[in-house]
């Protein structure tokens, strides 16, 4: 089983429910934070990293003296990645998506593919726990090719959770695509429903099963639970607001091991989305 731990916005507690479901199941499991612009799930896992590779991606390489200037590779970029000037051909490769259509257009043969490193992947142990987080290269623009090869390590023999990004772009896209199940997390505000309505769009375009957790549940008002209630949304799980849960965010610890009577409230948030599966509950 994949499931993609998502939010609308930053700050709703979305690594600490990825990290504590994780840490809590006595099956194999494997963590995957694909929130490489600032993967943050090992400050609270402190692994061991094992190997670390590099991730790159294809861009043009042009061959000037092949070139007839015909503009066939401007026009056929939708993200004005080439540009002709005079006689002088400009790449801006930050901006390129490695679709390749440039090579196939050229009559000349004069587009070669080159590479650019765009980020890292980190792979190692916690226990029994496997760990894999990529980092996006500082200036990068583009996180989705990283993200999907971040991706590439889930193991079919495990259950993979994944620590999505923040938002509905197409990084948390990217991160959602094709899993079982979206556990989404909000906070029970105005600006928490507002990025929820977004991020329940997003995945019901998708077709993915979902369900939600309120954190901080204590807060705020109950518009997160109406608009849950009238979207046939279920509230799989609630974190209320407490100083012991904030203190052991803040140091770095595990809220399943600081207070272990949750690791049991995190199996019982699994063994929901398990049944919910099972049921094949129309939630998308």
């Amino acid at each position: 089983m994949i499931i993609s731990v998502a939010s609308g916005k930053g700050g709703t507690g979305k690594t600490t429910v990825a990290t504590n479901l994780a840490c809590s199941l006595d099956t194999e499991v494997q963590i995957l934070d694909c929130d490489v612009e600032e993967p943050n799930a090992h400050l609270f896992l402190d692994p061991e990293i094992n190997s670390i590779s590099t991730v790159n991606t294809a861009i043009p390489l042009i061959d000037e003296t092949k070139c007839t200037y015909c503009r066939k590779c401007v026009e056929i970029c939708r993200f004005n990645a080439l540009t002709i000037v005079g006689e002088t051909i400009l790449t801006f490769s930050a901006m390129c998506h490695s679709c390749g259509g440039c090579m196939l257009v050229c009559p000349e043969n004069a587009i070669t593919e080159s590479k650019r490193e765009i980020g890292i992947i980190e792979h190692g142990q916690r226990g029994p726990l496997d760990f894999v987080h990529g980092r996006l290269r500082i200036g990068e623009a583009m996180s989705p090719p990283l993200i999907k090869q971040v991706r590439s390590f889930s193991n079919p023999a495990m259950t993979s959770i994944i620590d999505a990004p923040p938002g509905t772009s197409c990084p948390v896209i990217a991160a959602m695509k094709g899993v079982d199940f979206v556990l989404m997390v909000t906070e029970p505000t105005p600006f928490g429903l507002h990025d929820l309505r977004l991020a329940v769009e997003a995945v019901r375009t998708l077709g993915i099963p979902h369900g939600l957790v309120i954190n901080r549940s204590d807060v705020g008002d109950d518009c997160v639970r109406e608009y849950a209630a009238q979207q046939n949304l279920p509230i799989l799980m609630e974190i209320p607001f407490k100083r012991s849960i904030a203190e052991a965010y803040s140091n770095g610890k595990l809220l399943v091991e600081v207070m272990p009577e949750w690791r049991d409230k995190f199996k019982m948030l699994f063994h929901k989305i398990e049944n919910s599966l099972e049921r094949g509950d129309d939630l998308s």
